[in-house]
């Protein structure tokens, strides 16, 4: 069917695409993408791209952002996840948490949450480990437990 070639060139293609939503466009729903995409209209969903997301000043997203790279000069209202980095223009409203490697911030960005900058990978880890070693009951207090460790409260 594909032979190798051909494949590779299809992969690439596909990641080097890029995906436009314009000013006067609304979406609903959840949008999921190997390729560039960039947002100027509404979107109230969740956002995922392999590569690099960005959000107008004309823009305004309800949801979840998860992605390697964004820029930002809209709003948002949701969890901004960028495995890489995170640029803040000017023009920027984000009233969510931030989970980033790197982070650039013009002045005049607002942010109003948390920011994380950490690893993405170690910050899912940690996560998946605080809720593995979560309480449980033993009859004498709550007790849990994190490696050889256990701790009784």
């Amino acid at each position: 069917m594909f032979n190798k070639g051909e494949e590779r060139k299809s992969v690439a293609e596909m990641v080097n695409s890029s995906n436009v939503i314009a000013k006067e466009t609304t979406i609903k729903g959840d949008i999921t993408t190997f390729g560039n995409i960039r947002i100027e209209g509404t979107v109230e969903g969740t956002l995922t791209s392999k590569t690099k997301i960005v959000i107008g000043d004309s823009a305004s997203l309800e949801g979840n952002i998860d992605t390697k790279e964004a820029e930002i000069a809209g709003r948002i209202k949701g969890v901004v996840k960028c495995s890489e980095i995170l640029y803040l223009k000017k023009t920027a409203v984000i009233d969510g948490d931030i989970y980033t490697k790197k982070l650039v911030i013009e002045n005049g960005a607002v942010f109003n949450g948390i920011c994380k900058m950490t690893e993405i990978e170690a910050m899912e880890q940690s996560q998946k480990e605080s809720t593995e070693n979560l309480s449980t009951k033993d009859g004498k207090g709550e007790k849990a437990t994190k490696g050889k460790e256990t701790i009784t409260g």
